[in-house]
């Protein structure tokens, strides 16, 4: 078997190019701009325009070193000398082309479900091709989308094999951060490549659509592992904590525009606690202005605590965009064991969208993870929680490839890497309406502070460290609820809500070194 860099693969369509754009102009063009594999692909060609079109596309090839695959034709590849070709689930089997083809040919199949990965592992392909992932117009679909999320179940399944991945369907540069590291599976197993049509093919530059496609994998596969370290003979611990303490004297400087798309019941609240952590509350929900929102605010917080069929489409494209402007995304999955809708509703959400902090309570979460081992009540938690917390968020976190916030008694976030309980807080918290929900505002306020001061970096969804921004929130928010509760004028839930947005706002950070209770699992 040849070995092939398939990490920008071309997918021809002459249809797509734009007028007066020259088919192998523009070709030549996008080999110049870093792809690494071509399929020539002729749906609707006679085989005499078939074959010179694949002719020349390998001589083009061949002067950049670039293999050359042909879809469907087995006759073609053939006759060019290419290197070998994409089948679909209903063309040659495998075993019929291993014997048609040189020894060295490669073979490649689309597969849309598990079942079609297994028989494509079990008839010995070289790689598959995994979508469509995202809504495509290149192609009519006869398979329903697999989604970001999808592919890594797929993917997962070549574990332990040779055999390469490439993602295809509607893959932009826009979207394709998000589908690398939505893809990204628990055992770290991510995408040989990503297949592109129309971002390239369409593109009156399309040297410069490659570069900007190849830079964004390259960057991403080059991402460096995560995880908290003591820090010169400091224990983590107080690394983190004075880190927060750092935040804090930056909040009020940055004063960051938190976007929230947040429970109406709590909105007036959560409105006020970022005004007091020092940051700035817009809270917007018209689809229309998601976009240009987007462009200006520092974070953005999705909380479905009220959700509504006819609200689906304003969290969908704030979250897009935020994915597409590299902001700081929490989510907030309320109640979302209460019904299938909300259920459906977060499936179809993460598919969208990929979260950078993932924040509920264990019963949220547990059914987040499909776990029953915590149950739920409307937007409550029941019983005594998980048996291993630490263990659980970390592997949630590497499930969702992003910080998980579990709220309780003790609060626990993860990275997926290390774990860290913060032990402040107080019972009262979970005794007004929308106590839950300030948390997500607060979390979402500090991340925003975080993504601000931060360098940025091309192969990240998000820049900055989502997991101290996560901790941040929660620990602010929880020291401040310690203290209002012991103010004189505090009588119960009714009165502890406004002690508490006075004590966020004259809160300092010398108090939170000093008063924070937290622990870090490696």
């Amino acid at each position: 078997m040849s070995l092939i860099d398939y990490s920008l693969y071309l997918v021809t369509g002459r249809s797509l190019l734009p007028p007066e754009k020259d088919y192998y102009q523009s070709l030549e063009e996008s080999l110049q701009g870093g792809v690494t594999v071509v399929q020539i692909r002729e749906k609707d060609a006679e085989t005499a325009e078939f074959l010179e079109v694949a002719t020349k596309s390998k001589e083009i090839c061949d002067r950049y070193d670039v293999p050359i695959l042909i879809n469907d034709r087995v006759d073609v590849a053939l006759a060019v000398g290419a290197h070998g070709v994409h089948v679909g689930q209903t063309d040659m089997s495998v075993a019929l082309l291993r014997s048609l083809l040189p020894k060295n040919a490669i073979i490649g199949v689309s597969c849309n479900n598990t079942d079609h990965v297994r028989k494509a592992i079990k008839d010995g392909v070289d790689y598959i091709g995994i979508g469509a992932v995202w809504g495509t117009q290149t192609k009519k679909l006869t398979n329903p989308l697999v989604g970001v999320r999808g592919v890594s179940s797929r993917l997962e399944l070549l574990d332990g094999t040779n055999i390469k991945a490439v993602a295809i369907g509607g893959i932009k540069s826009t979207n394709l951060l998000r589908t690398l590291h939505g893809s990204v599976t628990t055992t770290n197993h991510v995408l040989d490549g990503i297949a592109v049509v129309s971002e390239i093919v369409a593109s009156q530059e399309p040297r410069q659509a490659a570069e900007k496609l190849s830079k964004i994998f390259k960057s991403f596969r080059a991402e460096p592992p995560r995880g908290i370290s003591s820090s010169e003979g400091v224990p983590a611990e107080r690394v983190i904590i004075n880190k927060v303490a750092q935040l804090m004297s930056a909040v009020r400087d940055i004063n960051p525009l938190v976007h929230q798309i947040t429970n109406i019941v709590a909105a007036t609240q959560s409105a006020n606690i970022t005004l007091a952590l020092g940051g700035s509350p817009i809270m917007a929900t018209e689809p229309k202005e998601m976009e240009d929102i987007s462009r200006i605010s520092n974070a953005l917080l999705v909380n479905i605590g009220t959700m509504r069929f006819d609200g689906k489409e304003s969290m969908s494209k704030a979250g897009y965009f935020a994915n597409a402007n590299k902001k700081p995304l929490v989510f907030d999955p309320v109640g979302i064991g209460a019904s299938a809708f909300r259920k459906e509703t977060v499936k179809d959400l993460l598919n969208t969208f990929q979260a950078s902090v993932i924040k509920g309570n264990a019963g949220e979460m547990a059914a987040l993870a499909n776990s029953q081992e915590v149950l739920t009540k409307g937007v409550d938690s029941l019983g005594a929680g998980f048996k291993d917390p630490v263990g659980f968020v970390r592997a949630l976190a590497k499930k969702e490839r992003c910080v998980i916030a579990m709220t309780g008694a003790v609060d626990y976030i993860s990275d997926g890497v290390s774990v860290i309980a913060l032990r402040n807080g107080h019972e009262v918290l979970g005794k007004f309406t929308g106590s839950g929900c300030i948390v997500g505002s607060s979390i979402a306020t500090y991340c925003g502070v975080v993504s601000a001061q931060s360098e940025k970096e091309d192969g990240k969804l998000v820049h900055g460290d989502m997991l101290l921004g996560a901790v941040a929130g929660i620990l602010v928010l929880t020291v401040a609820a310690e203290l209002a509760v012991q103010r004189e004028d505090v009588k119960g839930p009714g009165t502890f809500l406004p002690a508490l947005i006075d004590q966020l706002w004259s809160l300092k950070p010398e108090t939170v070194q000093s008063l924070a209770r937290l622990e870090v699992f490696s």
